[in-house]
């Protein structure tokens, strides 16, 4: 039965090396992307090429179910546990990211993910008519997905929070299609991680935020949680690429209540099944 691996020094020597060699590839790539104009079509696909080196050094594999939507313009919503989402989608499916207008003012994150086209958005209702102007004009002219984390902050994995339906405002009484997706972190062998273990080590969260589930022992800053992963050896991450939903008719609030229960339903389910087979394994020991 697979379980988190114990850190030790060789573990935590590993893990100290492939940080360095995580930041040693951000610093290479900086002339590369000083150079690349913003928000190009060139620099939306160095993306995955950036994502992809992350992926590696930290051990995450990527194992798909299902397809995405060839459908344009597409809008994908998925379930939000870690900072490890943001380089899935684009190594999978190309693309870029809907997100809160404050990550462009992160140092170093900010001036990237303005590069690689992630389109910014002021939360506040005051600003929703300017923010849903912008995310309508990106998402007419372009041909790649855009992606959203609905829940508006990464959790514990235990559940999925309620969507906020601001986000769903592109999708209504328009004819963007909207593709839900679920993710859900496993050991290398296949083993769905189990709350306890999700929460004290694989997800990124605060624990003030979180409603239901375990909460950790110790919060992390992003960096931290990356460094911790590598020290763990990384993970196995399924996508579960579910058939976009009729959504014609429906307001935003409905669109985020229809979207929420299919991708919360998916994970809960995946989740459950893979109690059920570790408590099988369990018992059979």
């Amino acid at each position: 039965m697979a379980q988190v691996r114990k850190q030790n020094i060789f573990n935590t020597i590993t893990g100290t090396l492939r940080f360095t060699a995580f930041w040693v590839m951000v610093v290479v790539q900086l002339p590369i992307l000083f150079l690349l104009p913003a928000r190009s079509k060139i620099a939306v696909k160095y993306m995955a090429v950036f994502m992809k080196i992350l992926l590696v050094l930290a051990n995450i594999k990527i194992v798909r179910h299902g397809q995405i939507s060839k459908k344009r313009p597409l809008l994908v919503a998925g379930n939000h546990i870690s900072v490890f989402e943001i380089a899935t989608y684009p190594v999978m499916f190309g693309g870029s990211f809907i997100s809160k207008n404050d990550v462009r003012k992160w140092p170093i994150v900010g001036w990237v993910a303005n590069k690689f086209g992630v389109v910014f958005v002021d939360r506040r209702p005051s600003h929703a008519a300017d923010a849903l102007a912008q995310v309508q004009h990106a998402i007419s002219t372009i041909s790649y997905p855009l992606y959203i984390f609905p829940e508006g902050t990464t959790t514990n994995g235990a559940y999925v929070k309620e969507f906020k339906s601001s986000l769903f405002n592109v999708a209504e009484g328009t004819d963007v299609t909207v593709q839900p997706v679920v993710v859900q972190y496993c050991f290398h062998d296949g083993t769905p991680i189990g709350e306890n273990d999700l929460a004290e080590h694989f997800a990124y969260f605060d624990n003030a935020k979180q409603t239901q589930g375990p909460k950790c022992s110790r919060e992390r800053s992003a960096f931290g949680q990356i460094f911790h992963v590598m020290v763990l050896g990384g993970f196995t991450v399924n996508v579960y690429m579910l058939p976009p939903p009729p959504l014609a008719g429906m307001d935003r609030k409905q669109i985020a209540q229809e979207m929420h229960k299919i991708i919360s339903d998916k994970y809960t389910e995946i989740q459950n099944k893979g109690s059920k087979n570790e408590d099988s394994n369990n018992t059979n020991a």
